[in-house]
């Protein structure tokens, strides 16, 4: 399920900040501005948040930057195979979350304030998941990536804000490389993982009906293709495709509900779950996904 949700809130102050690799076109910072970047970035302190990459847990994507960007971002794409376009687009700590929107640039973007002057930036959603001010747990999603804003294509501009001046980005507590083009260099997200909140991250290989119980009787609507969180998974009605097929079935909320029915804890078959085999029910980091009680 992918949350959507469709507000829009004034812009904070951003002249100046963001230019994307190969995907936007702003103009570069000022020389003094970079000089006070770099003066900030050394002295940035020890206790910053263990972030977490910005998508969802068992994904690969790679990054890039540029030397046009007017702080220390990176842009991500995915290369798993999956579509960039429509992947949640993660918390990588826990904090506020504020939700702006500016046409020319950011487009759809999110601010979390984590507290003790760190800032994370996530630009270009297609939608957005959360409301302005709400408090989200690490690995909640926020919205969904997009190509809105000054871009080219879809993709997920990611910064570290301290004091409101960009960081060299880390990731579990290591930095990563900052390569001129994409393909160099790739990350695997290890964020929701486990379960965080209750939810586990899978993705699908095509649309999915979703059913009042795990026997496909009482059709409740539709669960999109794409990366979806589920929350357990019961044993029923075999699925089959020649020989492929799954017992599985996957508790979850719908992306479409049927006039008259309810989307919510409805159950999907894991047959459509895009990387495992017959009667495995697993997350998008092999974890198995646990019993519903």
């Amino acid at each position: 399920m992918k949350a959507i949700h469709v507000a829009v809130f004034a812009l904070p102050l951003l002249t100046g900040v963001f230019s994307c690799a190969s995907e936007d076109t702003t103009a570069s910072a000022p020389a003094e501005q970079s000089n006070l970047e770099t003066a900030a970035i050394q002295a940035a302190p020890t206790f910053a948040p263990t972030f977490k990459a910005p998508f969802p847990c068992g994904q690969q994507w790679t990054f890039s930057h540029h030397s046009a960007e007017v702080r220390r971002a990176l842009d991500f794409i995915r290369t798993d195979g999956g579509s960039t376009n429509g992947t949640p687009n993660l918390a990588s700590a826990a904090g506020t979350a504020y939700r702006y929107y500016e046409a020319g640039g950011a487009g759809n973007y999110v601010v979390i304030d984590h507290g003790s002057g760190w800032k994370t930036y996530y630009f270009h959603l297609s939608q957005f998941s959360i409301s302005h001010g709400q408090y989200v747990e690490q690995g909640q999603q926020i919205g969904l990536t997009g190509a809105t804003g000054n871009v080219t294509g879809p993709h997920i501009h990611y910064e570290q804000l301290y004091n409101g001046v960009g960081q060299n980005i880390t990731i579990n507590g290591s930095g990563l490389p900052y390569p001129g083009q994409y393909y160099q260099n790739y990350l695997t997200s290890d964020n929701g993982c486990g379960g965080g909140g209750g939810k586990w991250w899978v993705d699908t290989f095509a649309q999915a009906v979703g059913y009042n119980d795990a026997n496909m009787s009482d059709a409740q609507g539709e669960l999109y293709k794409g990366t979806n969180y589920v929350y357990c998974k019961v044993w029923g009605k075999e699925v089959r495709n020649g020989d492929q097929f799954n017992h599985w079935w996957l508790r979850t909320d719908l992306d479409v509900t049927y006039a008259g029915k309810n989307g919510r804890n409805a159950y999907v078959s894991a047959y459509y779950l895009a990387k495992w085999g017959n009667d495995e029910a697993k997350d998008n980091n092999g974890t198995v996904i646990p019993d519903c009680p």
